[in-house]
């Protein structure tokens, strides 16, 4: 190492990596490019660490290198590999009442800025300011597609559990 600002970086992403990495599987509900999304982002904040290394909103800025880097990846999908028709190995059967594996399916289903609205809203916790600077779109733009997230995720919850009231996903705040 060449610097005291390699070691800030090293102990970062010792202590935050797996807190983008969660994030990043929410936005795309597969670990391993969640894996490479966070890999990504990493690489990407390393090259300017130095200019924002001191800054109080390191985690901020290091979201928003994640979600640009989730939706950049979604623009052009012939950069990405490409997944086998048939896995030879499948995974053991999931418990059917885990509701997470529900949510993370409904999650999956919505349009690439709706799933990142939500994520970045009700898990991510950020301000409407906050995820529409994080996005690069207005606030009301983040209020509408946060809204017709949640309301595709109820839809889709209360049809995988028939005569059951939809779980909230969360409790909006604006």
């Amino acid at each position: 190492m060449s610097g005291d600002w390699e070691r800030d970086f090293v102990d970062y992403v010792g202590a935050r990596s797996h807190v983008l990495r969660n994030t990043a599987y929410l936005l795309c509900g597969d670990w391993h490019r969640a894996e490479d999304l966070t890999q990504i982002a990493l690489a990407k904040l390393y090259v300017v660490w130095r200019r924002i290394g001191h800054q109080e909103s390191v985690d901020g800025y290091a979201r928003q290198v994640l979600v640009r880097t989730f939706l950049d990846e979604r623009r052009r999908p012939w950069r990405r590999e490409h997944v086998a028709a048939e896995l030879t190995d499948r995974p053991a059967a999931a418990d059917p009442v885990d509701d997470r594996v529900d949510l993370l399916a409904a999650l999956r289903r919505l349009p690439r800025t709706q799933r990142a609205a939500v994520v970045l809203r009700y898990w991510a916790d950020l301000s409407v300011a906050e995820t529409a600077a994080a996005l690069g779109i207005r606030e009301g733009t983040v209020k509408s597609a946060s809204s017709r997230g949640l309301s595709v995720l109820r839809e889709v919850l209360q049809g995988s559990r028939p005569g059951e009231p939809a779980p909230d996903p969360a409790m909006t705040r604006e």
